[in-house]
């Protein structure tokens, strides 16, 4: 989020104005719902909303599109990929279709896997994410990780987020300065 409001440019979005920051690539060693900041501060039935959003492979309202869907039918090739090439850079999973509504492409557009140090890294790479609620993305994401990982028995390595659009809508700000306030004011 302060990277956004620091850096960002007013933009315009279908839900009203955006700041829109520059891209960001960054990497997670650990996220769960066990989180202490996302216990603090995460609302519990956002994050279950878009756990099922991952999890289930019809679409749970108010979404235009399921991950489940997109992304359970590709897991087995993408680990069966591994097994055979465990060295291998091309266990990319598309998360979008060609021809697709215009109001229903993903943010989440692609997941990579790959083996290195006997560990499963994974990289999510998001078209645009809002960064206020990025989170109710990366738990779930964790949780397809983990998945992936038992079912190639390995150990997960980390998890690398790249975003070509982080933003925050206008209409958040109250929230997310109030936010930023209190975890700066934090004791560390």
């Amino acid at each position: 989020m302060r990277h956004v409001w620091s850096a960002g440019t007013i933009a315009l979005d279908d839900r009203g104005p955006v700041i829109e920051g520059p891209s960001v690539l960054f990497e997670i060693a650990r996220v769960g719902r066990d989180d202490p900041i996302i216990r603090r501060y995460g609302d519990a039935a956002l994050l279950e909303l878009y756990s099922r959003k991952f999890s289930e492979e019809v679409i749970v309202a108010p979404f235009k599109y399921s991950y489940g869907a997109r992304i359970r039918g590709q897991l087995a090739w993408a680990a069966d990929l591994l097994r055979a090439k465990p060295y291998s850079k091309s266990a990319w999973i598309s998360l979008t279709t060609p021809g697709e509504p215009y109001d229903a492409v993903p943010c989440l557009i692609g997941v990579a896997f790959r083996i290195r140090e006997d560990t499963l890294v994974m990289t999510a790479t998001f078209r645009s994410q809002n960064a206020y609620t990025s989170y109710l993305n990366y738990v779930p994401l964790a949780d397809v990780h983990a998945g992936m990982a038992r079912s190639l028995r390995l150990e997960r390595g980390p998890m690398r987020v790249f975003v070509d659009v982080p933003h925050l809508y206008l209409a958040d700000s109250p929230r997310v300065l109030a936010l930023m306030r209190s975890s700066a004011s934090r004791p560390t």
